[in-house]
């Protein structure tokens, strides 16, 4: 039997097959020439606004499945808003700055980067990017993606980057309001500049922000090592006379040659333990672990106390060992390395480890606050390249952090201090841009406070009142406000936005800077880049239309600083300087609602954000801080919703 001709079907002009490489381009050139997304416009004019706000993709190459997904997905939400009977208008972005361009072009240029002036790194990068733009916005095109094409392309061709269909963190107006983003924050007093453990790309040579740091297994030494204690008989008289020993463990023995104390908890319960005719102290609790890691076979304890009762506490040190109790580091240096003072710290825990915490103020979060909390500052003998600088360890000088950790381990073994080491694997993080481990360093960097002003409070009352979509959202972004550290701004690069500092010559010193955060400074620096760019930081048009950099810093004060705006300690003009630390590029996407949103036929805030999960570290995070703090203590968004990632 012929099935075929028992079934009633319709006769149709449709093609059998949907052939669509040959049919989707003809679709849309069709909508192109009818004006289809101007069309749409006009038939919403009056209607509902519904604003989704585009998060910028990076212009450094095609675009992947994951870039493909997040547009189709804003496409069709936008349609479907539009089609529900509301403007929904649709202005998508690019993120232009930073160090995949600027590593791109160093590469590309090889040993001649070095013979050019910033002005010149920036013109080469600033080429790249649009290069990329251009691609990426045919291949968006191509998907069916709905946006003013027709007004981007004709202004495109004019010369002039479109102020109405697309949006590109490298334009001026855009620049400009990084800026006066920025002087919200310094105007607010929330700005410092300090001497901070950051996490530092040595590849990269540059500060990276807590979202541009992901995690990879790494396998690593773990050494347990004994540290000499001095004068402990003062607190706990019953070791007078013994040799004795506070034992660490760590899974960075490079740090080692930084150490500036020992932490205990002052209420855990440590013990002296008798072994080989040294007395060890450990915490109670991980005496058997460590017992076994370090072959003490069965070890007498002759004594324990708390870690308050061993460090002491009260008016003449509270916290801080007192006179005559010393921990004698692996490694002392001549020069700059005193013995370490025993400190108490609700950081330290029992976990894993021995209960006591080597601690390097230059090289650790936890070791640098409660350092700072006894006056111990950090001490950081690694330079830019992550080697030891040979002035500060001269045994070591020269060496690679990473490569130095073995030669460290058979260091300790031969001086009698390792009692135990073995291969660590871990989750240890790593640079998202060149992927290469990172050291955490003490560097001087601009910081945003989180608490000044109460902004991480605000911004977590911001999160409340905000619509999440998975709900689960809330608690995640939520609780990175929460724990988060203060907000390291500046970067050690070209290719950015500069952070528009005037510094004094004359009142700052190495331990502190005195700078102009006068809002005026801010507002005419934004009213600069806004004509010029943010290139005029960097010099000026000469001949031609080329820029030059600045003959002098006097030519530059001339165009940058507004009259009346003077060094706030002397009161003089002459001795301030422009710095060039550029600002973190998240910072620069997280200021797009206040470039874009008050375009005309656009809102602020936006009714909905929408990326990939991995925003709420990123995106959605930023946006949200840089909003808070300028706005009143809103968030930029209504709603959030997050999706998942292609994968391959």
């Amino acid at each position: 039997m012929d099935f075929k001709k028992t079934v009633n079907l319709p006769r149709t002009s449709l093609p059998m097959k949907a052939n669509l490489p040959a049919n989707e381009p003809r679709w849309i050139e069709f909508w192109d020439q009818i004006d289809l997304y101007r069309q749409l416009r006009e038939a919403r004019a009056g209607r509902p606004l519904f604003v989704l706000h585009d998060g910028p993709p990076y212009a450094n190459g095609n675009i992947h499945l994951g870039q493909a997904l997040n547009k189709i997905l804003k496409d069709i939400i936008i349609k479907s808003q539009s089609m529900a009977g509301r403007d929904a208008p649709f202005v998508p972005g690019w993120d232009c700055h930073g160090l995949p361009i600027e590593n791109r072009v160093d590469r590309e240029l090889g040993d001649r980067t070095k013979d050019l002036s910033p002005l010149e790194v920036r013109r080469l990068c600033r080429t790249y990017a649009e290069r990329y733009i251009a691609i990426q916005r045919e291949e968006f095109r191509r998907l069916g993606v709905l946006w003013d094409w027709r007004a981007d392309r004709a202004e495109e061709k004019e010369g002039v980057p479109s102020r109405r269909a697309i949006y590109r963190t490298i334009d001026p107006d855009y620049e400009a309001a990084i800026v006066r983003e920025l002087g919200a924050f310094f105007a607010a007093g929330s700005v410092y500049y300090g001497k901070k453990p950051v996490h530092w790309c040595p590849s990269c040579q540059t500060a990276l922000a807590e979202a541009e740091v992901e995690y990879a297994t790494r396998t690593d030494p773990s050494v347990t090592v004994a540290f000499p204690l001095q004068g402990v008989e003062s607190r706990i008289p019953v070791l007078a006379g013994k040799e004795v020993f506070a034992v660490i463990w760590t899974t960075t023995p490079w740090t080692l040659l930084a150490n500036r104390a020992l932490c205990f908890h002052p209420d855990f319960v440590y013990v002296a333990v008798e072994s080989a005719e040294a007395v060890y102290i450990v915490a109670r609790d991980l005496l058997g672990v460590t017992a076994a890691a370090c072959g003490w076979s069965e070890p007498r304890e002759i004594a324990s106390f708390t870690g308050r009762e061993l460090v002491g506490e009260g008016d003449d040190w509270s916290g801080k060992s007192g006179p005559g109790i010393v921990a004698l580091p692996p490694y002392q240096h001549e020069t700059s390395s005193p013995p370490s003072v025993l400190l108490l710290g609700d950081h330290v825990t029992l976990e894993q480890g021995t209960g006591i915490v080597h601690t390097a103020p230059g090289h650790g979060a936890d070791d640098f606050y409660v350092g700072a909390r006894y006056g111990i500052g950090p001490w950081t003998p690694v330079d830019d390249d992550g080697c030891f600088i040979p002035s500060m360890v001269p045994a070591w000088g020269g060496k690679s952090v990473f490569d130095a950790n073995p030669l460290i381990v058979d260091d300790l073994k031969r001086r009698g201090l390792l009692l135990a080491s073995a291969d660590y694997e871990h989750e240890y993080p790593h640079c998202w841009r060149c992927r290469g481990p990172v050291v955490f360093r003490a560097t001087p960097q601009w910081f945003i406070s989180m608490d000044h002003g109460n902004l991480r409070q605000r911004a977590l009352d911001a999160i409340h009142r905000t619509r999440w979509q998975p709900a689960f959202g809330e608690d995640r972004i939520g609780g990175m406000i929460e724990n988060r550290p203060d907000w390291c701004i500046s970067r050690q690069r070209t290719w950015g936005v500069p952070i528009p500092v005037f510094a004094c010559g004359e009142c700052s010193s190495t331990d502190e800077m005195v700078f102009v955060a006068d809002p005026r400074l801010f507002e005419h620096v934004a009213a600069v880049f806004a004509e010029s760019g943010s290139d005029a930081w960097f010099g000026q048009l000469g001949a031609g239309g080329a820029p030059v950099p600045y003959g002098s810093e006097a030519e530059a004060r001339a165009r940058l600083l507004p009259d009346g705006v003077t060094c706030p300690r002397c009161g003089q003009t002459e001795s301030l300087a422009r710095r060039f630390e550029i600002v973190d590029v998240w910072f620069e996407s997280g200021a797009s609602h206040a470039a874009v949103l008050g375009r005309p036929g656009l809102s602020w805030p936006a009714d909905l954000y929408v990326e990939g999960h991995d925003q709420y570290r990123g995106w959605f995070h930023s946006s949200l801080l840089v909003a808070v703090q300028g706005h009143d203590g809103q968030a930029p968004y209504r709603g959030v919703v997050t999706h998942g990632f292609t994968l391959d």
